[in-house]
């Protein structure tokens, strides 16, 4: 156990998310998403939802600057209303990113295919229709030297 490090992140997904590069994509995914079928790496966080783990990860997870858009979210249908999970997914992002803005809205099958090339897929228990969320990752900025010498 380390200090400050939520229960909810299990070693396999701390490993994954310190491996990570600039660029690198993370999928979030229900329990209805096929994480098995799609994943370079498993990591099963059984028993929890995408908002939990999501809320435990970004106050570690520099979103991706460079890209107008370093989440995603799989696009909606005609009769499909937006669900209402993604208001809390913007909250719990804004948290530790406040100059987040909106998600990327991507086709099912195009979602799919981003999924297949992400460094990791973690497996949740999460009931929630068009829950499924991928993150790009970021750089920590340091500040440069005339920012220091303020």
């Amino acid at each position: 156990m380390l200090r400050g490090i939520p229960p909810i992140i299990s070693p396999q997904l701390m490993q994954a998310l310190m491996e990570m590069g600039h660029g690198d994509e993370i999928v979030l995914a229900d329990g209805n998403f096929p994480a098995v079928t799609l994943a370079k790496r498993l990591i099963r966080s059984d028993g929890h939802r995408i908002t939990d783990v999501l809320g435990a990860i970004m106050p570690f997870f520099p979103l991706d600057y460079a890209v107008e858009r370093p989440a995603a979210v799989m696009s909606l249908g005609e009769k499909d209303r937006q669900p209402d999970v993604w208001e809390q997914y913007r909250a719990l992002i804004r948290s530790s990113q406040p100059d987040f803005v909106d998600f990327d809205y991507v086709e099912r099958f195009a979602f799919y295919s981003r999924a297949k090339e992400a460094f990791a897929v973690i497996a949740t228990s999460d009931e929630a229709y068009k829950g499924n969320l991928i993150l790009k990752k970021g750089v920590i900025r340091t500040p440069s030297i005339k920012e220091a010498e303020r």
